[in-house]
């Protein structure tokens, strides 16, 4: 499976930078193209003579060398995926906050590929709750993390912090791409953001949907080798490239565009927050403040999940959403059925760090025997993953 990726390796200062001439033995065996850049400190532990002669790539260690400009920019798009094992303590805030002294770093900042890192210290460093935020912070930005192990550490203590041994990063990095290709050839429609449902030019109904989880499971579905339509409401969030989009702005809108693609459709996850309502008639002039009450009158919107469940045919899988604020179970395993769709993801704005405009979410997915998969608050991009993971899983089950 490793056969003809690219993977940039990035090397940083630490101990366990000696394991790297056994790892990149490993990827160059598997047919793996390895290209490498060093940190000055990770010198200090590994040559760069050692790495070049077994990647048989030449070692990049500055932004300058000999004369000649390092393109960090052209690095970060080569590669299939970036790989920074070991990621030390101090390379780990770095990434963090966006700290960009030496090679590593403007590759790292600027890489368009996927980053995993295998992190390796200390058990006192590893359990120090600053670290703890700095990968939290590394995960929501999109980057996967490679668990330590438990084991005899540099220090003499026996405790976590372990960099994971070579042979396991290898087995993750064929498990991603395999992941990678696990959707290759469905078309997935999903929906992101609000609708706006006008008033009159310079009003309108809305609510304060970010589009940020829509988003968030695009990413994750091309990730793994879909073809991915997004239908947005008005949102100022951008979407990964290769993502066809099509923007809109009211709820009628969306309508009209999902019906378009939901024929060909073999995933729909509708994760936009649409308008109940809409007002009956717009203003065709801005309205005044006068010294009366002012009434509305609304209409209901046309309901997109219940007309696509209504209308789905066999083999395509559809998904809803559910942000409830009471009965969140009861409403959500309702809707599942009244709406006609195989999962609903439960959000629920009594618990904190879940709703509109947070980077983070907590969410329940029943699936269409009202099993329930509760997950922990974690970034948008890691619900996307538990999200994606749990289609899959259920498209599985569904075939066997």
């Amino acid at each position: 499976m490793l056969q003809g990726k690219k993977i940039l390796l990035g090397v940083t200062g630490s101990i366990a930078a000696y394991k790297m001439t056994i790892l990149t033995r490993l990827l160059v065996k598997a047919g793996a193209d390895v290209k490498i850049v060093m940190t000055p400190a990770a010198k200090d532990f590994v040559t760069p003579l050692s790495l070049s002669t077994l990647s048989r790539n030449h070692v990049l260690t500055g932004l300058t060398e000999n004369d000649s400009w390092a393109n960090h920019v052209m690095l970060g798009r080569w590669a299939d995926i970036m790989l920074i094992a070991p990621l030390s303590c101090n390379s780990l805030a770095k990434m963090a906050n966006g700290i960009c002294d030496n090679l590593l770093m403007a590759v790292y900042l600027s890489a368009t590929c996927p980053v995993v890192v295998a992190p390796a210290m200390d058990e006192d460093m590893w359990h120090h709750p600053s670290t703890a935020d700095n990968l939290q912070k590394i995960r929501s930005y999109g980057n996967a993390v490679i668990p330590v192990e438990n084991g005899e550490l540099a220090s003499g203590l026996v405790g976590e912090g372990r960099m994971a041994e070579p042979e396991s990063i290898v087995s993750w990095l064929t498990d991603f791409f395999l992941r990678k290709n696990e959707l290759a050839g469905k078309k997935v429609l999903i929906t992101a953001g609000p609708t706006y449902e006008p008033l009159d030019p310079v009003r309108f109904i809305g609510n304060h949907s970010s589009g940020k989880m829509g988003a968030a499971i695009a990413a994750e579905m091309k990730n793994r080798g879909a073809e991915v339509t997004v239908v947005a409401g008005p949102v100022s969030i951008s979407f990964s490239e290769g993502i066809r989009l099509v923007r809109v702005g009211s709820a009628s809108e969306m309508f009209d565009a999902c019906m378009a693609v939901f024929p060909e459709t073999d995933i729909a996850v509708m994760s936009a927050a649409v308008a109940d309502y809409t007002p009956v008639q717009m203003a065709s002039q801005k309205i005044k403040k006068t010294d009366g009450a002012f009434t509305v009158t609304l209409t209901k919107t046309k309901d997109i999940l219940k007309h696509l469940g209504q209308t789905k045919r066999n083999g395509q899988f559809l998904v809803g959403f559910a942000l409830e604020t009471n009965n969140e179970k009861e409403y959500a395993l309702q809707k599942l059925q009244t709406k006609n769709a195989d999962m609903i993801v439960l959000n629920s704005l009594n618990d904190a760090g879940a709703g509109f405009g947070h980077d983070t979410n907590k969410i329940t997915i029943f699936d269409r025997q009202g099993n329930a998969f509760p997950f922990e608050t974690k970034s948008k991009r890691e619900v996307a993953i538990d999200i994606v993971n749990t289609i899959i899983q259920q498209l599985h089950a569904n075939i066997y």
